[in-house]
């Protein structure tokens, strides 16, 4: 088995960090969605928030990240952590990941992290949000508030990073072990 594990869910939840931690615990590859959309943003001189308004007149920015994401799916052997990351991996995941918090935890992660005013990262977190929901859905009929495509889904404001790895450390070596 080439282990492949998808880490999703919305900006602020801990997907990078607990991949950095799962990545490293499992010796795995670890591929973010979220530092190749960023990288993207910065080479063009864009906030996150402008990017996203650019991505959503220009679809090959989706496609080019996609690809991207099924490409390290395929070679195996990873951890993938973004919104799409499960669907983009499809059949090449072993065992997907959604990780959820509230959006006064998340606003409030995504301003420590970048450094910003709290009304700042909310307002383009929510527009960013919104803006790469109605791309995935018109480029890829996908809606990423379904649930149903993960093995496990884990509230993380309940954990600290420490916590929240352990449980899913457990899981992942359990589904691993039972799946040889």
């Amino acid at each position: 088995m080439k282990r492949v594990i998808t880490i999703g869910g919305l900006h602020g939840t801990g997907k990078s960090s607990v991949a950095d931690r799962i990545s490293k615990e499992f010796n795995l590859r670890r591929i973010s969605a979220g530092i190749i959309f960023r990288r993207l943003a910065e080479e063009r001189g864009l906030t996150l928030e402008e990017f996203s308004r650019v991505a959503e007149q220009d679809e090959e920015i989706d496609r080019l990240l996609d690809d991207t994401l099924r490409e390290e799916a395929e070679k195996g052997n990873a951890v993938i952590d973004g919104q799409l990351a499960a669907w983009m991996a499809g059949e090449h995941a072993d065992f997907k990941i959604q990780l959820t918090a509230p959006l006064d935890v998340r606003i409030e992660r995504i301003s420590q992290r970048d450094g910003t005013e709290y009304e700042y990262a909310k307002r383009e977190t929510i527009a960013r949000e919104g803006s790469e929901s109605a791309r995935y859905k018109e480029f890829y009929g996908v809606d990423i508030s379904d649930q149903s495509i993960y093995d496990l889904i884990l509230r993380t404001d309940r954990y600290d990073l420490d916590g929240v790895v352990k449980i899913l450390s457990a899981a992942i070596q359990t589904f691993f072990d039972q799946n040889k």
